[in-house]
Order: C-alpha cells, then sequence, then structure tokens
C-alpha cells in the first residue's frame, strides 16, 4: 500500500468513527451501465478507466458543454475526451447543456454579484448541472437505449457516497482531504446523489498521476484546472471578465466611523476580507499600510475598510445563512455531536459551539473567532467527515 494512503486510512478510520456508522457503500448491480462526467482531466479520465476494467461493456464516457459552441477550451476538451475513451474501449457522448448552465448557474451569479454578494458557482454547478440536468438527461438516453438494468453516474471528485440503513445517500469527506470537495458538493439532494459513484474517495492525488500513466492516458501529467475555462487569455481576471456583464455603480469607499477615502466602481468587484485595491496616500501616517475589504452596505452602496489583514473587525464568532437544506435526515440533538462549519472551500474546519435552527435559518457559534465571513458564501456543517447540510451567508 502507498504509505500516504496507509496513513490516510489509519486517520479515517481513528477521526471519522462514528459518523459512518450505520452507512455503507452502494455500488452498481450485475446488469447496470456506468455514465462516467468526463472533464478531459487527469481525475475523470482514471475514473473513466477504472469504471472501464471494473464494469467492461456496461461503460459509456459523457463530455457536458457548458458555454458556447466557439469556446476553445470546451472543443480541445472534447477532443482530449474522445481520444481517452477510445483510448480505454468505452463509447463518448457530447451533451450540450449551455442553456441549463445559463439559466440555473451563469445569470443566477451575474445577478448575485449585482446585490453585492460574493457566490459560488462551483456549488451552483454541481447542484443545478451536474447532479441536475445532467442526470435528467442521462435518464431519458438510459430509458430510450433499452438497455438492461438501472444507471450509475460516476465523477472524478474527491468524496464520498455512502447510504443509510434505509438507502438514503449521504455525503462524507474522502480520504485525500487535501484534495476534498464536499463544500462544493454539499447544495446537492440525497435523492439527486441516488446511483451516484465517487471512485475517486479512497485514493490520494499522487495515485491517480500514477495511475495515468499506468493506464497510459495522454493526459497523465496535465494539469489540475483552475477557474473558468471560458474565461480567455484576455480576461484572466474574474473581474475584467465579470464587468463584461455587470454594469458600474460606483459609491463610497468609507472607514468605520464614516470618513469618506475613495470611490469604488460596484460592491460586486470586491469579497470581504481581501485587500481593498484602493490607493490611499501612503505618506500619511493615518492611511499608510494595506487596506481590506470589512463590509459591504449593500443598502447605501458603500465600502467599509480597515488597516491590516487582522484588524479585530475582520473576526466574528457567529455565522447566519438562510436557505439551510439538510442532506439526509435532521439529526435530533445537533448540539450534542462534533460539528464542525466551512464557509470556504479547503479551510480548516471550524469547531462550533452552538447551532441554533428556525426553518431554514441557521446561526452557529464558533469555538475561536472565524476570518472574513462573505454574505454570498455558502455555509457547510459537518458531523466528524459527514456532511449535514449547507446555506447561503447573510
Amino acid at each position: 500500500m502507498h504509505p500516504l494512503r496507509k496513513l490516510a486510512s489509519q486517520l479515517s478510520r481513528r477521526l471519522y468513527s462514528t459518523s459512518r456508522q450505520g452507512f455503507k457503500t452502494p455500488l452498481p448491480a450485475q446488469n447496470d451501465h456506468v455514465y462516467v462526467a468526463m472533464s478531459a482531466g487527469v481525475d475523470s479520465s482514471v475514473t473513466a478507466a477504472l469504471m472501464a476494467e471494473k464494469y467492461k461493456g456496461r461503460v459509456t464516457g459523457v463530455f457536458m458543454r457548458n458555454w458556447s459552441p466557439d469556446s476553445k477550451c470546451a472543443e480541445a476538451d472534447w477532443n482530449d475526451v474522445q481520444q481517452i475513451c477510445a483510448h480505454i474501449d468505452i463509447p463518448a457522448v457530447n451533451l450540450s447543456l449551455e442553456k441549463e448552465y445559463w439559466l440555473e448557474v451563469f445569470e443566477p451569479m451575474l445577478e448575485r454579484y449585482r446585490q453585492g454578494l460574493t457566490p459560488n458557482p462551483d456549488v451552483s454547478c454541481n447542484r443545478y448541472i451536474k447532479f441536475g440536468s445532467l442526470k435528467h438527461r442521462l435518464k431519458d438516453r438510459h430509458a430510450a437505449s433499452g438497455m438492461e438494468g438501472d444507471w450509475w453516474l460516476a465523477t472524478g471528485h474527491y468524496a464520498r457516497v455512502m447510504t443509510d440503513e434505509s438507502g438514503t445517500p449521504g455525503l462524507f469527506r474522502p480520504k485525500h482531504l487535501q484534495k476534498d470537495q464536499s463544500y462544493y458538493l454539499s447544495s446537492v439532494s440525497s435523492e439527486s446523489l441516488k446511483n451516484v459513484m465517487f471512485p475517486l474517495s479512497d485514493y490520494l492525488k499522487p495515485e491517480i498521476r500514477e495511475l495515468a500513466h499506468s493506464y497510459k492516458l495522454h493526459v497523465a501529467s496535465k494539469p489540475d484546472s483552475q477557474g473558468l475555462c471560458f474565461v480567455s487569455q484576455d480576461q484572466r481576471k474574474f473581474r475584467d471578465f465579470l464587468s463584461d456583464y455587470i454594469p458600474t455603480t460606483p459609491g463610497n469607499v468609507v472607514l468605520e466611523d464614516g470618513e469618506v477615502v475613495a470611490q469604488h466602481n460596484g460592491l460586486w468587484s470586491a469579497t470581504v476580507g481581501q485587500k481593498s485595491g484602493i490607493c490611499l496616500p501612503q505618506g500619511n501616517p493615518k492611511f499608510k499600510g494595506s487596506w481590506f475589504v470589512k463590509e459591504k452596505r449593500i443598502e447605501t452602496n458603500e465600502l467599509v475598510i480597515v488597516k491590516g489583514g487582522n484588524h479585530p473587525s475582520l473576526f466574528s464568532s457567529t455565522i447566519n445563512a438562510r436557505y439551510f437544506t439538510w442532506l439526509g435526515n435532521k439529526p435530533e440533538d445537533l448540539n450534542s455531536l462534533n460539528l464542525t462549519v466551512q464557509f470556504r472551500s479547503l479551510m480548516e474546519p471550524v469547531s462550533v459551539e452552538n447551532m441554533s435552527v428556525s426553518g431554514d435559518d441557521v446561526s452557529v457559534s464558533t469555538a475561536v473567532p472565524v476570518r472574513a465571513v462573505s454574505p454570498g458564501q455558502n455555509l457547510v456543517v459537518y458531523h466528524e467527515d459527514r456532511v449535514l447540510g449547507c446555506g447561503v451567508i447573510v
């Protein structure tokens, strides 16, 4: 066994012994068909190779086109997917989900930015596209195919799906915590996780690279994807990309005492906790230093900045969220559990002192103050390594 994998396995058993009690990993039956969502990256390519090896003759590679047909990167990725599928001897299909992506992910993202919020389009894409529209398309496709048995969707996500005694799926962290993608999957419902597999859940990334080379996949050394493919090389900064879709809405940049020190071009261009990008006179001792975004006052269109990345005003011990949905059944006594929260992917999980619930509103008190909680981002609650649910921070 790979030494890192052995260590990860030991840690997994020690840390997550109670959250997985009563859960088991579901697997396809003998006649079931497996569809693999493929992006041409090394993770989804190895997933396809693993599935083709395990379920020989019952696997199809599926490429999703989420952006315009003239996207050069999408065309290059589709060519890679076809080459990979030919190499591992499975059919490849190309599904256009551009309309769904635009309506369910892109336009809502723009609207939230216009409102001064900081949304997470990756969370929405998983909920509405990969485990929403794609599954609906595959359901229809499988029904029309005349193939025997049920069908499954496998993806290259680093996460884990297990079902409880009633057959209800739960979402868990993977073995490789540094690649954990459960945060991005947290808004996918239990119903949508039925017949879903994450074959990489028990692998470490170095092992996936090794497998890619052993399968002789031409993408074995391909770098991990960063950012949105359809942001062109002339629009490397996401802010520049958004400016093509969101109008300028100037407003005041103020200090905590209300003093106006500059103008901004729109609250959407700033993120709580990040450097403000505002140029203040560094010859003046009052303004000398780096200034960070503390708050976006949507009602008055004001951007509040503070001096120093560790300014006390950037920290809070209370996080409030709305539209909270439970992934599976809500535990009876939440505050007796070992709860943690994340409001960014791959951040260090923060212990919860108390969690109160009122309808779909939640309020979480953290054991230590946390920095830069951004309205619009997702708050994800965990019991050990299990995702309990998520909501949108307000």
